[in-house]
């Protein structure tokens, strides 16, 4: 397995919120979290990297090989629990934090499998032969319009409230948290971003930069498209590929 990343303030924030990380436990197994974090320049970025502690940690401890799908979904969803429990304490103990919170997706790859679990507008996409396909769902208020039928997929691409979501690590006791997992091929491509990805470059300008196969190469291609696109929010890019 091969992990490329990379994360950029963007053209037009001052600082970066977002955090990652990446890791491996073989050459077969490979996981990485991403998060995005809001409530103020401080807060922001404490509550992303808070929660990429926690959840790195948590991952790290407790993972073993021959773990039944089960497990792994309860390992996740745990470690995800317990960053959204430290972020929320630690806001909740000093008032200028109080309402810091951050995205996450994360995922771990093996046997051909993505075990992912998100809360927020942070994504997981697979590109495969031209095609790109988001495998997570948007915890968001435009994403629920949506769903109800009151938006068009495309009038919420540009819709002026399209960032503000309705699940965030560390902004409530709990959180409720989704977990998918997919079947991934040979030639397959898991990508996992923050909204200063999805919200600047399109679909089919990812495909566009991916159809070569250079995967080294798709991380800084992305990153640098958003920011000639205007470069609007921070931006982070994982890319997971064989």
């Amino acid at each position: 397995m091969k992990i490329v990343a990379k994360t950029d303030k963007g053209v037009v924030r001052d600082n970066n919120q977002d955090a990652y990380a990446v890791g491996e436990f073989s050459d077969e197994v490979v996981w990485s979290v991403v998060c995005d974090g809001m409530g103020g320049a401080a807060g922001g970025n404490i509550a992303s990297e808070l929660a990429v502690k926690v959840i790195s940690e948590k991952i790290n401890a407790c993972y073993r090989e021959k773990m039944r799908d089960s497990s792994i979904k309860n390992m996740l969803d745990s470690a995800l629990t317990a960053a959204n429990i430290e972020v929320y304490d630690f806001a909740d103990a000093q008032p200028k934090l109080r309402g810091m919170g951050t995205t996450v997706v994360c995922a771990i790859v093996r046997d051909n499998q993505a075990y992912i679990a998100h809360a927020g507008d942070s994504r997981a996409y697979i590109f495969n032969n031209g095609s790109v396909h988001q495998i997570t769902t948007d915890h968001s208020l435009v994403q629920d319009l949506v769903n109800r039928g009151k938006l068009t997929v495309e009038e919420a691409e540009n819709h002026p409230n399209k960032n503000l979501i309705t699940r965030a690590v560390g902004v409530d006791k709990e959180i409720d948290i989704d977990f998918c997992q997919v079947d991934l091929d040979d030639e397959d491509t898991l990508l996992l971003c923050t909204d200063g990805l999805s919200n600047y470059v399109s679909n089919d300008e990812m495909i566009e930069l991916m159809s070569d196969g250079k995967h080294y190469a798709f991380a800084d291609r992305l990153v640098k498209k958003a920011n000639e696109n205007g470069g609007g929010d921070n931006i982070t890019v994982v890319i997971i590929s064989k």
